[in-house]
């Protein structure tokens, strides 16, 4: 007989890149929908819009083994017009924020991949309460404000500190650190 209590299974290595594949799209968007509609409340109903005809998503996949298992996380970017990129709806797993920096990988993709695409100023209306992070990755505060009802803060990414990704299809691997 076993004892004790164990720790449901998280994985550990991750596969940051593009959503290229139909399973992945779908993932990005049930996981947006968790964080954004029924965690959060910010959307009733549904978080999409207008920006998710012309943006690329971006998903964090959990790797079992070498084999895709799951999106745990996702960042959408877009060209608001020649060199200014935005980017917006970033959501990690519940199961996977305490996990290590999987909201930074997705970060450094989303603006690396828009800097290799010709982006000049990258932008996004951040949650005040993730401003700090947003800061750490070398993110400036713009000005603050309220938007779906919710203090946000308009920050811009600082380009020097990330460089280019041509091949953010194929993204990179993360294998962030464990919380204790």
């Amino acid at each position: 007989m076993m004892y004790g209590t164990f720790r449901p299974f998280r994985a550990a290595d991750f596969q940051v890149k593009f959503a290229t594949q139909t399973w992945e799209k779908r993932g990005a968007a049930r996981l947006r929908h968790e964080v954004f509609c029924d965690e959060q409340g910010l959307f009733a109903g549904d978080d999409r819009d207008c920006i998710d005809d012309i943006a690329i998503p971006i998903v964090a996949v959990s790797l079992l083994g070498l084999l895709a298992d799951d999106v745990v996380g996702t960042v959408r970017i877009h060209e608001a017009e020649p060199g200014l990129w935005w980017g917006s709806r970033l959501a990690v797993a519940e199961d996977y924020r305490k996990v290590g920096a999987l909201g930074a990988a997705l970060i450094r993709l989303a603006v690396s991949s828009a800097h290799a695409r010709g982006c000049t100023r990258f932008l996004a209306h951040v949650q005040a309460q993730n401003a700090l992070l947003f800061r750490r990755l070398h993110w400036k505060m713009v000005e603050e404000k309220e938007l779906h009802g919710r203090p946000h803060v308009l920050m811009q990414a600082d380009l020097a500190h990330y460089p280019p990704i041509l091949d953010a299809e194929t993204g990179f691997h993360a294998q962030p650190r464990r919380a204790a």
